[in-house]
């Protein structure tokens, strides 16, 4: 029997990062990790290492757990940081913080959430911190990287209101059927999806640079959910 697969979930607080603790119950071959700043209330059930400590201490961190992989879900908005470079510094500066500290552990699979439409040389200042961050990323040379971009994320927040991703949540089902051809990508997506993609990347095999939008990431989703469905079958036997 294999050993278990660490996962450190980088980025636990947001509605990614919750919805993959949530899930990981049911995963019996990962034992997920967590790097927080502050508690966290656990769903029932969930069995989870965490490491309470200042993000400043969070590489070295990393560089002591030596986790298989890391899930990167960090994300802030301009609100909660107060200011755009405060933004900055938890979006791009602390998400490559991280990366370097996995790098130097010798992580084999990093995951990062970014958002779709990222790009460096855009005119939106997020996407254009977003597309920054992707690129930084990329030239640091990690083992394998995994880019998820998905569009408007459906799911329930906490403590974190968002009065136009709530309206966008409502519209999503109608609007998603307008988005054909080049612009499914920005159709959006369940929580639960983004999460079950997550791990299924955090298990994937190949090295190189991946870049994953709507379609991809939904593939992913169902293949993990097949397998998980799978095994289940199969230890039920």
């Amino acid at each position: 029997m294999s050993e278990p697969r660490r996962i450190l979930l980088v980025g636990a607080t947001g509605l990614i990062g919750r919805t993959i603790i949530a899930r990981s119950p049911v995963l019996n071959d990962v034992i997920l990790q967590g790097v927080a700043r502050r508690e966290i209330e656990f769903p029932e059930g969930i069995r989870m290492e965490l490491v309470l400590a200042q993000s400043d201490a969070w590489p070295e961190i990393i560089t002591q757990l030596t986790p298989d992989a890391v899930i990167c879900a960090l994300g802030t908005t301009r609100r909660k940081a107060g200011s755009q470079e405060a933004m900055r510094e938890v979006d791009h500066d602390l998400v490559l913080e991280v990366a370097r500290a996995a790098k130097e552990a010798a992580v084999k699979n990093f995951v990062h959430v970014s958002s779709v439409g990222a790009d460096p040389f855009s005119r939106n200042g997020y996407l254009k911190m977003k597309g920054e961050t992707e690129r930084d990323l990329k030239s640091l040379k990690l083992h394998r990287l995994d880019i998820m971009r998905p569009g408007l994320l459906r799911g329930k927040r906490e403590n974190d209101m968002r009065p136009l991703e709530k309206l966008g949540q409502i519209a999503a089902p109608l609007g998603d059927l307008l988005l054909q051809g080049g612009r499914t990508k920005y159709r959006s997506m369940r929580a639960t999806d983004v999460a079950d993609a997550a791990f299924s990347f955090a298990g994937a095999k190949a090295r190189g640079q991946f870049v994953h939008e709507h379609d991809a990431l939904m593939r992913a989703a169902r293949e993990f959910q097949r397998n998980l469905a799978s095994k289940e079958q199969q230890e039920g036997a």
